[in-house]
């Protein structure tokens, strides 16, 4: 379960990426986006700390997959929730 929600999470977070660099002028679909991440991101770190895994190289790329979607969250919240001039 481990491994397979991380490639899960690192494929989110490049399919991710990839939209909201194409769609920055969208703010509903990035206001999306984020809300979409936020899950991901709870889900990340409850399988993170809910399920056991061997200490190994995949659990701290696991964790940096969760911090760069927290980042890459609080990015998206404020180009989909700020103003247009």
């Amino acid at each position: 379960m481990f491994t397979a929600i991380f490639w899960i999470l690192l494929i989110w977070l490049i399919v991710n990426l990839i939209w909201m660099c194409t769609q920055l002028s969208n703010q509903k679909l990035i206001k999306t986006f984020a809300w979409i991440n936020v899950v991901a991101i709870i889900i990340g770190f409850w399988v993170f700390y809910g399920v056991s895994h061997p200490a190994n190289t995949l659990a701290t790329w696991f964790l940096v997959v969760n911090w760069v979607n927290v980042v890459l969250a609080i990015v998206q919240f404020y180009l989909g929730y700020r103003k247009q001039s």
